[in-house]
């Protein structure tokens, strides 16, 4: 398979999306991704401690507080904090991470797949679920 047939299966069978970075304000880019993916049938997991919620839904302040299991988490954070949220995501068996358009880590991406998880980098989750969608 190449990569958009993964990144088609991987969105097919994921339920739950942890959020790094979303936002509870609506014109921020994190807020409209993930507003969408919700309308789409995915339940929304906001990760971020400076918030209470988001998309009526409560906020964790880090992926580790998160009760549920998780099946992608989608991340817009700037790319220096990408390596932690990696590491916390391996710890957790996290199946697949989703860096947003403009977040790249290379070194953290590496860490990642080699420690089995499904890694997509520099793309947007919303455009990549319209792809295959409409």
């Amino acid at each position: 398979m190449n990569e958009s047939e993964n990144i088609a299966e991987l969105l097919k069978n994921a339920r739950t999306i942890a959020v790094v970075g979303l936002s509870d304000d609506p014109f921020r880019a994190s807020y409209d991704v993930s507003q969408y993916m919700q309308s789409q049938g995915y339940r929304i997991i906001p990760v971020n401690p400076m918030i209470r919620g988001s998309l009526g839904e409560n906020a964790y302040p880090t992926l580790s507080d998160v009760p549920e299991k998780i099946d992608i988490v989608n991340v817009f954070r700037r790319p220096e904090f990408v390596p932690q949220v990696v590491e916390e995501a391996i710890r957790l068996r996290v199946p697949a991470i989703w860096l947003q358009e403009g977040v790249i880590h290379e070194g953290a991406a590496q860490k990642a797949r080699d420690a089995g998880m499904f890694v997509v980098m520099d793309r947007c989750i919303l455009k990549e679920h319209r792809k295959i969608h409409h």
